[in-house]
Parts: structure tokens; C-alpha cells; sequence
């Protein structure tokens, strides 16, 4: 009789214990889901899962460790336990995927690698503007205004630029190539000129880079090809929108500038020799 109230006794204390840890982690976790749900703006009650499985979780500990240990309970616990952990395991495979993404969402609002508003890009096939951060998936709305939903997990191992992280101020090249006719020197003063009197070109000289005379748009020779002569110039804008937009300008008024001045531009040529043939010359 002594053993069954030793027994009974033990199993109150471990299931006492098991219900103390569970409802620290489960305020624990309550906290660390509530603040990440106010910076993604998302209800929290969606993922009180999470803390209902972390103490389902450590319940069954705790009667794993009660029928482990009570000599009487641990032949039904064998068999008991082993129909579960299958169970577990089916569960757990299933919701992999779904854990995969909400461990990643937490890690972004703790890393911040971007946020709302930001424009990234994800890889080599995604460019576009954060528009939604969940703890699941990132919605990315692209420049035709379609939402690209990425899961988490995915987005986590990508390789992101992201142009907003620090500031938004970017530099932008325009590349055209002229004939090797041109004057080049004029070509590339044309250039600079279009570029300065732009509304969104910006200043980003040093104070040591405008006393020393620095030009505020650089236009270089990059190179000769078979074809063109090829002049790039580099031009700061306040924010990526702005600088597409700069860049579309240029390009009209540039060629524009380049025909009024005769400057042409490169355009593909090939030399074609004719080789007399043998009948031409009998006849």
C-alpha cells in the first residue's frame, strides 16, 4: 500500500512540475508572439497554437517520465507511447513547413534584414516594395502591381538587396554607346550636362570631393567593343523611383541633345567581301 501512495505522490509532483514549466513557457512565448505580431501589424490570436503545443508538449513529458518510472505503468506506457510517437511523428512532419515559416517571420522582425515599405529584391527573379510582413509569409507588390506571396522559409535563404535598409539614396549608370566617329569628348560633356539639369540629380560629394572640384555627375569611357564606343555616367537620385524615372528622361533627352549636336550612336556594322566567281571571270 506504501508503494502505491510513493507512486501516487510521485506522479503529483511531476505533473505539478510539468504544469509550473508549461505555463511559464506558455507566457513566455505569449509576450515574445504579442510583440512580434505589433511590428507585423497581425492579430495575435492567430498563433495561440504555438503556446497551446509547447505545453501539450510538456505534458507529455511529464507522463512519459511518470510511466517510465512506476514499474507498474511502464509496460502499458511502452505501448501507449509508441502508438503516440507515431502519431507525433505524422503531426510533426505535416506542420514542418508551417513552423519552418513562423520561426523565419520571428527571425526577421528580430534581424530586420528589410520591413514594410522597403524596396528588395529576392534573388535573381523578385524586385518590388514590402508590402506585408505575417508570420508566415512576406507579400512583395511588384512595379506591374501584382502581390508576390513568399513564404518566410524561402525568403530566409534568399539573397536580398534591399534598398532602403539605411538610406534610399542611390546611384544610378547610364550606359550608351557611340559610333567611333563621334566626339567623344562632346558626347560625354552632352551627357553630363542632360544629367545636372535634371530635377532628381543629387549632389553626393563630400565636402573634401566639392572643394577639391569633383564634377557632381562622372561620365567615364568604359571601353571599346566591335561596335560602339561606350560612355557611362554615374548619377545620384534621392530614392530607386526616382532614379528609374531619371534614367528614362536622360535616355530621350540625351538622344535628343546627340542629334542635334550629329553625334550617332553605335549601331551593329559588318564588312561583306564578294569574291568574284570562277564562270564571272570565263565569261
Amino acid at each position: 500500500m506504501g508503494t502505491f501512495w510513493n507512486d501516487l505522490l510521485f506522479a503529483v509532483i511531476v505533473m505539478s512540475i510539468g504544469v509550473v514549466i508549461a505555463r511559464i513557457l506558455r507566457i513566455v512565448i505569449g509576450r515574445l508572439v504579442t510583440g512580434a505580431s505589433t511590428k507585423l501589424k497581425v492579430d495575435p490570436t492567430k498563433y495561440n497554437f504555438l503556446k497551446n503545443a509547447v505545453e501539450f508538449i510538456i505534458y507529455v513529458i511529464a507522463l512519459i517520465v511518470i510511466f517510465n518510472s512506476i514499474p507498474k505503468l511502464r509496460a502499458y506506457g511502452t505501448a501507449l507511447f509508441a502508438g503516440a510517437g507515431v502519431l507525433a511523428a505524422i503531426v510533426g512532419f505535416a506542420s514542418q513547413s508551417a513552423f519552418s515559416n513562423i520561426v523565419s517571420g520571428v527571425f526577421i522582425v528580430i534581424f530586420r534584414p528589410f520591413s514594410v515599405g522597403d524596396r528588395v529584391q529576392v534573388g535573381q527573379l523578385y524586385t518590388g516594395d514590402v508590402e506585408d510582413i505575417t508570420l508566415r509569409h512576406t507579400v512583395i507588390k511588384d512595379f506591374e502591381n501584382r502581390r508576390i506571396v513568399i513564404p518566410n522559409a524561402v525568403i530566409n535563404n534568399e539573397t536580398i538587396i534591399n534598398s532602403s535598409l539605411s538610406h534610399e539614396k542611390i546611384c544610378t549608370f547610364l550606359e550608351i554607346g557611340v559610333s567611333f566617329d563621334a566626339d567623344v569628348d562632346k558626347a560625354m560633356s552632352i551627357m553630363q550636362e542632360e544629367a545636372l539639369n535634371h530635377p532628381f540629380c543629387q549632389d553626393n560629394r563630400t565636402f573634401e570631393e566639392t572643394a577639391e572640384g569633383k564634377p557632381k555627375v562622372v561620365v567615364r569611357m568604359l571601353g571599346l567593343t566591335e561596335t560602339a564606343v561606350r560612355l557611362r555616367a554615374s548619377i545620384w537620385a534621392t530614392n530607386p523611383s526616382d532614379a528609374f524615372e531619371m534614367r528614362c528622361d536622360l535616355f530621350k533627352s540625351i538622344k535628343a541633345r546627340f542629334d542635334a549636336e550629329g553625334i550617332s550612336l553605335a549601331f551593329p556594322q559588318r564588312v561583306v567581301y564578294l569574291r568574284e566567281s570562277t564562270t564571272d571571270k570565263k565569261s
